[in-house]
């Protein structure tokens, strides 16, 4: 089995998370942005993620001279979980800030860290992640987008779905076949490029929320040239390298807080009513709650110190139990206290019931499946 590390913050990081709250709570009185729920991947606000680059809370953990500020894997924990527990609109820099970068950093060439990495620290250029297929559900290994050789890059053709805000991001690192299919072993021949979304033959296809929101994308490719220099890492080695990017993205608080206003809002509604039963069954959330921001903080540790290959068991743990976790939240607290949940209500409580009851269900479905998740798991337990 894994064992990870036990985190214990130092004053210097207290002090800094301190800081991070009360630029929020500022700019929440100010009305820069209204909280709600699931605001990573539903809060769109390019303005914001300016704003934040401005700060140096984008990349924050990268190299100076790639505009980071070469701070602890540690301390952008702490950032995001104030991001996220204040409802904060991070979605438009989220996925360049938590995987393209490090992904870039490890794999990519020279040419594509000075070109991407500034801007992207800077909150200026966001990126979208194309794993997902039609009928292909949660099996990577049977993606159909084919990219040929030609000369000078490759020619992309096939499609991409469930992708995350593609509709305002400027690239997408793309997980593509290069060689024919082999189904002895259907790892081999995928590679990552990185595809310009408003390049000719790209089609953005909106797959809206019943409400009308628009954050899932289908992503088309008919004949897409994609440039040699943006190839990411080697050609072939696509699977090993969307394995690392997916440490970053199953692991973090994001699968544990998406629904942590609700909570929050649920405990003050529960004093107000001095309802002590009711606290009794909200103070169980926050245990499991403790329990799991544990195990995340120990994951983003064993992240820090470059411990890659331990790394894929306990994140998939964490999105495996911590997705399930949220969308307990909404079944709790309605048993709690009465609500008439309604996007639009003035009454904070309802307001962030409807959108944990209307965007829980993607929460087990999107940066992979709880099924594919248990099934990595239990390998994982025989293989050691």
């Amino acid at each position: 089995m894994f064992r990870l590390p036990t985190v214990q913050f130092t004053q210097e990081q207290e002090t800094f998370r301190l800081e991070v709250r009360k630029f929020l709570q500022e700019h929440v009185k100010k009305g820069t942005f209204t909280p709600k729920c699931d605001s990573w991947l539903s809060g769109v606000d390019p303005s914001f993620s300016k704003l934040i680059g401005e700060q140096g809370w984008i990349g924050m953990t990268w190299p100076k001279k790639y505009g980071g500020q070469e701070r602890s894997t540690i301390d952008r924990y702490i950032l995001t979980e104030e991001f996220l527990a204040s409802g904060a609109p991070v979605a438009a820099h989220w996925f360049a800030d938590r995987q393209t970068g490090p992904l870039l950093l490890r794999y990519g060439t020279e040419e594509q860290k000075q070109f991407f990495l500034p801007k992207i620290a800077r909150g200026e250029c966001y990126f979208a992640i194309g794993l997902s297929e039609p009928n292909s559900g949660s099996d990577l290994a049977s993606v159909r987008t084919r990219a040929e050789k030609v000369e000078g890059g490759w020619i992309v053709n096939g499609q991409k779905i469930w992708t995350s805000n593609a509709h305002v991001c400027h690239y997408m690192v793309t997980l593509v076949r290069t060689s024919p299919f082999d189904g002895k072993n259907k790892h081999a021949g995928l590679s990552q490029l990185i595809i310009d979304l408003h390049a000719e033959g790209v089609s953005i296809v909106p797959i809206k929320f019943l409400t009308g929101e628009h954050h899932f994308n289908e992503v088309f490719f008919d004949n897409v040239f994609v440039p040699d220099n943006m190839v990411v890492g080697q050609i072939g080695n696509g699977w090993e390298q969307g394995l690392a990017e997916l440490a970053f993205e199953r692991s973090g608080p994001e699968r544990i807080l998406s629904t942590y206003l609700l909570i929050d809002e649920l405990i003050q509604e529960l004093k107000l009513q001095d309802n002590k039963e009711g606290l009794k069954q909200a103070t169980k959330l926050l245990s499991r709650l403790w329990s799991l921001r544990n195990l995340s903080i120990g994951v983003a540790k064993l992240l820090e110190s470059g411990d890659g290959k331990n790394v894929a068991i306990p994140a998939s743990l964490v999105k495996a139990i911590g997705t399930k976790f949220e969308q307990s939240v909404p079944e709790v607290a309605r048993l709690l206290v009465e609500t008439y949940p309604k996007l639009d209500a003035e009454r904070k409580f309802d307001r962030y019931m409807a959108q944990s009851i209307l965007h829980s269900p993607g929460f087990t479905i999107r940066g992979g499946t709880t099924e594919i998740l248990y099934g990595m798991l239990a390998k994982g337990v025989v293989a050691k």
